[in-house]
């Protein structure tokens, strides 16, 4: 059991303060009751409240004593209880916190009152806190990509990634994402982008158009000829990609979505395009350099990942504080999203104490079981002892009051 000594001291000494004012209340009422002595009239009320005290502060040192050792050291019956069924205490303590603090109902409530994503959104909304937050995720992740190893990448890919790949069929997975595409029109930009870098390069670089077409003209064509045949090509090829890239509705375009929504279609139900596409899966797959490819692809993310997050001022960083600190005011101006991720916070906590519960609590118990009984005794009379003092001292006081009453009936009677 490990304690902070300095704390420690400061519980001795307030314990032996209490346990001098309650000791020096019960020699108190001793002298009074033996200056008042076979006295009578107002003195004999004090005396009968002095003897009463006396018994009251006995009383109470006594089982305050019994919990934690033998009164003056006699084994007296149901003493020393701490020391001696410290077992049962730990399994008590254990049933007590599960029946009342591990339950669901407690949870939620619990959950529910503390606001949870109110108290996160608000404290995230702060940059010095969404900063912390970011830096502390990059230098778990910096840490944990450093640890990989391209053996560990490799092993990875060759026996867990292309095994499950080659199992799983890629045509049903590849003709619904085709067929989401194409219904969203998701592929338009990239057409887009494939016309306006063809329409440029084909601007730019004549000279390499007409040498890649020359080369295949007939040998016995003459050269004049080639170039006015290779120059209209050029120009009627540029002119077209225009067309197509300025026209959204362009039949090419049409035509290239009419040609994707069958492919997609295709991969869904017709078998032979099923097969045909599996086969290239597996030869793909089956391929040698695959894991060569899987390997360099990991290391150029990798490196490209571990540059970014160094850099305290790069994008990386900075968009993931922006990120959170809009994600903090967001929560804290949408009631419901609040109430959505409490409910989540609060089925994670349920879920957690419902499968690991027993586990925590149970804590409990082996802690206490691995305690010697007398240092137990001791270490828990360190905490609570100064408060039993109370018991005490109030025994002392209250013992004395009843003695007055019982005194007064006594004489009235």
């Amino acid at each position: 059991m490990t304690a902070d000594p300095a704390l420690d001291e400061q519980r001795r000494q307030g314990l032996r303060r209490m346990r001098s004012l309650a000791v020096g209340l019960l020699l108190f009422a001793a002298v009074v009751y033996l200056l008042t002595f076979d006295s009578s009239g107002f003195l004999g009320y004090v005396n009968a409240g002095a003897e009463a005290s006396m018994v009251g502060a006995i009383a109470d040192w006594f089982a305050v004593t019994a919990l934690f050792k033998h009164p003056l050291g006699l084994p007296v019956p149901h003493t020393a209880l701490i020391p001696r069924r410290k077992e049962m205490l730990g399994r008590s303590l254990e049933e007590f916190v599960g029946e009342n603090f591990l339950q669901e109902g407690v949870i939620r409530e619990r959950l529910q009152v503390a606001q949870l994503s109110r108290r996160v959104a608000t404290w995230l909304t702060e940059e010095r806190n969404a900063a912390r937050v970011v830096d502390e995720v990059a230098a778990v992740l910096h840490l944990g990509l450093s640890k990989v190893r391209d053996e560990d990448m490799r092993v990875l890919v060759e026996e867990a990634l292309l095994p499950r790949f080659l199992q799983e069929p890629v045509s049903p997975v590849a003709g619904s994402l085709l067929e989401e595409v194409v219904r969203d029109g998701a592929h338009h930009g990239l057409v887009d982008l494939v016309l306006e870098e063809a329409h440029r390069w084909l601007a730019d670089n004549e000279v390499t158009f007409t040498e890649i077409v020359g080369e295949r003209a007939p040998w016995w064509s003459p050269p004049a000829l080639n170039d006015r045949v290779t120059h209209r090509l050029h120009v009627e090829l540029v002119a077209w990609v225009a067309d197509i890239r300025d026209d959204p509705r362009h039949h090419a375009r049409l035509a290239f979505d009419d040609l994707l929504e069958r492919l997609a279609q295709d991969l869904l139900h017709d078998p032979d395009t099923q097969a045909r596409t599996e086969r290239l899966k597996d030869r793909v797959l089956g391929h040698p350099q695959i894991l060569v490819t899987a390997t360099s692809l990991w290391n150029a993310f990798r490196t490209a990942l571990l540059g970014a997050l160094e850099d305290p001022a790069g994008p990386l960083r900075r968009r993931g504080r922006e990120e959170l600190v809009g994600f903090g005011r967001r929560v804290l101006e949408e009631d419901a999203l609040r109430k959505r991720l409490d409910a989540y916070a609060a089925d994670m906590a349920v879920f957690a104490i419902g499968r690991y519960g027993d586990e925590l609590t149970a804590v409990i118990t082996h802690t206490i079981d691995r305690w010697d009984g007398k240092e137990a005794a001791r270490k828990i009379e360190l905490h609570v002892g100064r408060d039993l003092q109370f018991i005490r001292i109030n025994g002392t006081i209250v013992g004395g009051l009843v003695g007055v009453v019982i005194h007064a009936v006594s004489q009235t009677l």
